[in-house]
């Protein structure tokens, strides 16, 4: 796979540390894993009313303290603190591992389902749903809204893909400005219906355009858990097929790799996780382009590893955003969006000129 790789231009990335690169696929999901567990613990504890470590393990159950102490801490633990984590790792996870497989389709490091629209559509149909769904269908529950956010980011990555693919080869700057284009038309829609919202919805749309988890419940972590589920399940289905994508489609198909098949599959379950993260969250940029082009660097672009690697550390990144945003203006928070975006977009930048020469922009 990484002669593969080599010899694709667009996938191809700089040799990271041989040492980590020659470490086992175990030892790898380990580390991510232990750095995630210690994140998780650490913001759990982390906020306004802070709870130190003694604290939280007796509100855990697992040490003794003061009875009145324990149920406070217990209260905001798991009313607060617990279903915020659990959804930020979650979210997390899922756009992280969209921005892999965007990455893999397309044969470029430069794909990202917040770049170019995706994101952008699953949020205007998100925001449809919220202010038209009361007055033309009679009321949406909130389980329509993940569906919604669905159909969006399907849609459009659908057309993406037509756009940007011609005999076989899929060009990555139309992909790029014709995403942008989406994602203008998504943007324009969305204020349109700002126009149109009360003020209860308009607070929704805010929501859903900044990025957040201060909406997370234990409903919402429970909503999310058979996306995520689906997700890991299909990742060891598309691995192998998305290395081969990376010596062309035509090579791909000879070597027994049911392209079309395997396209279909990817844009589903990609609009899946974009959809179910916007539903959840709110639009939430540059995750998906961050984590798995730090993790390529590290860990090589073998998807075996790469999209296991990219559940894990996509948590680990938003969970660490998150706890950011919640704490940096206190008692105030900051949409973890807004994190996201003042950390991914010089990324973005730099990649984009170390990637210049590839795109031919």
């Amino acid at each position: 796979m990484t002669d593969a790789a080599a010899r694709h231009p667009a996938l191809s990335a700089r040799r990271g540390p041989p040492g980590l690169r020659a470490l086992p696929r175990w030892v790898v999901l380990t580390v991510l894993l232990g750095l995630l567990l210690a994140m998780a613990v650490a913001s759990a504890g982390i906020g306004a009313a802070g709870i130190p470590p003694g604290r939280l393990f007796a509100a855990l159950g697992l040490a003794d303290g003061a009875p009145a102490e324990v149920a406070r801490d217990r209260l905001i633990l798991f009313s607060i603190r617990l279903p915020r984590v659990l959804l930020a790792v979650a979210v997390g996870a899922l756009l992280a591992t969209a921005g892999t497989i965007m990455q893999g389709l397309f044969r470029n490091p430069l794909a990202d389902p917040g770049l170019v629209g995706v994101s952008a559509g699953a949020g205007l149909a998100a925001a449809t749903t919220i202010v038209l769904g009361d007055k033309l269908l009679g009321g949406f529950g909130p389980e329509a809204l993940p569906l919604a956010a669905f159909v969006g980011a399907l849609g459009v990555t659908a057309m993406l893909y037509r756009i940007a693919t011609r005999e076989g080869r899929t060009s990555i700057a139309t992909l790029l400005l014709a995403g942008l284009a989406f994602a203008a038309l998504a943007n324009a829609g969305t204020g349109l219906l700002v126009f149109l919202a009360d003020d209860r919805q308009l607070r929704d749309i805010t929501f859903w355009t900044l990025g957040s988890m201060a909406g997370a419940t234990w409903p919402k972590v429970w909503a999310m858990l058979p996306f995520l589920a689906a997700v890991l399940v299909s990742l060891p289905m598309i691995a192998r097929g998305l290395d081969m994508l990376v010596l062309g489609e035509a090579e791909a198909f000879h070597m027994g790799v049911p392209v079309e098949s395997l396209k279909r599959f990817a844009i589903v379950l990609m609009a899946g996780a974009v959809g179910a993260a916007v539903a959840a969250s709110g639009v939430i940029g540059f995750v998906g382009i961050v984590v798995p082009h730090l993790l390529r660097l590290v860990i090589g672009p073998a998807h075996r590893t790469l999209l296991p690697a990219g559940v894990l550390f996509g948590g680990l990144v938003l969970l660490i955003a998150d706890t950011i945003a919640r704490t940096i203006a206190a008692p105030a928070e900051l949409p973890v969006g807004i994190v996201t975006a003042l950390i991914g977009a010089p990324f973005f930048l730099a990649l984009l000129l170390r990637q210049r020469a590839v795109v031919g922009l």
